[in-house]
């Protein structure tokens, strides 16, 4: 037995059959495991605000076209909220889904959007940042599916903040401008996440991840063509998504003779802070040898060497070798990178560490994450936002490539 209700004023009799159908429910299907109540629905300013008296562990939201609504399911909680609202919506409803959670629809005037969105003050507040589109980008919106919030305040201290947004199919990607001189060996520096990706968000000040990576890419752009040693692309230099296959895809396309993928880390707690590195794994390079090995792939060409001309087994052998001559070659980077970067910004004790991470994994080219700060950190997000912090960052990047590229040079 379930009772819905999705409207604002009852009457006394509708309160009356409410009451009724709440008791038989409990009686025999025993009270819905509610943690929480909604409290409060405001839309304001751009944003919608929906509080609670208690934590929440998740919502969602999705638009329908139509009837041109945003609908946000939240899970764990029961409907009876005041709502106020201003000319961006025309009317909000609210009820039950299910046994255990509340719906809120919110009846638009005009097309608006979720552009971002998460849960706040230990997950008791959702808030979701609105904009206008026109008529033909809320359509296809609506196709996009859900967006789901997840609340890591939910039972332990996890970070608290997350947006989770399907990923579009990949595009035809277009090949970024090369800045410089032609003879100079190229770097290529990819600003991580971008478009619906926003990456780590700061739970205080609302600093994006994404926005941050492509500040610190054009400072360090900006430094290395100063110096005039190097020539230097970027696979975004606007808010575009790239999923991570064409970042590192990029930079083989233009033969990049270094790759450099800029991001920021993020953790529950406030006390992590400092810059590291990573390089790929040993475990990682296998299997990527792997697959490139595999059919579909014989037609790379690997350190000037078309695979497609070599049987299976050569194949194999070469990739393996290319790679791990590769990975020594990240590592030492690595290296010159921390001893550069430790006098200018805050770091970790352990500043170079491996992973099987996705964006590194080109097998012919020397290739770092840079962790550049915790966004999750007050101070480390200040510095990283900062023209300051960014400059440092850069010339730290800009004095390991230098040596890099001048020991390369030695040793021909």
């Amino acid at each position: 037995m379930q009772f819905r209700w999705t409207g604002n004023s009852p009457t006394r009799h509708g309160r009356a059959m409410a009451m009724l159908i709440a008791f038989l429910t409990s009686l025999f299907l025993g009270t819905p495991g509610f943690a929480a109540t909604v409290q409060h629905v405001a839309v304001a300013d751009g944003r919608i605000v929906i509080r609670f008296d208690d934590a929440v562990e998740r919502a969602s939201a999705f638009l329908v076209d139509g009837s041109r609504r945003i609908v946000v399911d939240v899970s764990g909680a029961r409907p009876g909220a005041r709502h106020s609202f201003d000319g961006t919506v025309a009317s909000v409803r609210e009820g039950a889904r299910g046994s255990n959670g509340a719906r809120v629809v919110f009846d638009l005037n005009r097309p608006t959007v979720i552009a971002d969105g998460g849960f706040q003050d230990g997950g008791t507040s959702l808030v979701l940042t609105l904009r206008d589109v026109d008529a033909a980008r809320f359509s296809s919106a609506s196709l996009a599916g859900p967006l789901d919030f997840l609340s890591f305040d939910w039972g332990k201290a996890k970070p608290r903040y997350k947006l989770s947004i399907p990923v579009p199919a990949a595009s035809k990607v277009i090949l970024p401008d090369v800045q410089g001189d032609a003879d100079r060996p190229l770097v290529v520096i990819d600003a991580g996440h971008g478009g619906v990706d926003p990456g780590a968000i700061n739970p205080v000040t609302g600093l994006r991840e994404k926005d941050v990576t492509l500040k610190i890419a054009q400072a360090i752009r900006d430094a290395l063509l100063a110096s005039g040693r190097v020539r230097v692309a970027l696979t975004r230099d606007d808010d575009r998504y790239l999923i991570l296959r064409e970042r590192y895809g990029i930079a083989r396309k233009l033969h990049g003779d270094l790759f450099i993928s800029i991001h920021c880390d993020s953790v529950g707690s406030e006390d992590a802070t400092g810059a590291s590195v990573y390089t790929l794994s040993e475990v990682a390079s296998d299997k990527e040898a792997a697959r490139l090995a595999s059919r579909e792939n014989k037609a790379d060409i690997i350190a000037g060497v078309d695979l497609g001309r070599s049987n299976a087994d050569v194949s194999s052998i070469l990739i393996d070798l290319t790679q791990r001559e590769t990975m020594n070659a990240s590592a030492g980077f690595a290296r010159l990178l921390g001893r550069e970067a430790k006098p200018l910004i805050p770091t970790k004790a352990i500043f170079h560490r491996m992973a099987s991470l996705m964006v590194l994994k080109a097998p012919d080219m020397p290739s770092i994450l840079f962790e550049t700060g915790y966004i999750s950190n007050p101070a480390d997000a200040t510095f990283l936002d900062s023209a300051t912090g960014r400059a440092k960052i850069a010339e730290s990047v800009k004095r390991a490539v230098e040596v890099h590229f001048a020991r390369a040079m030695a040793s021909r």
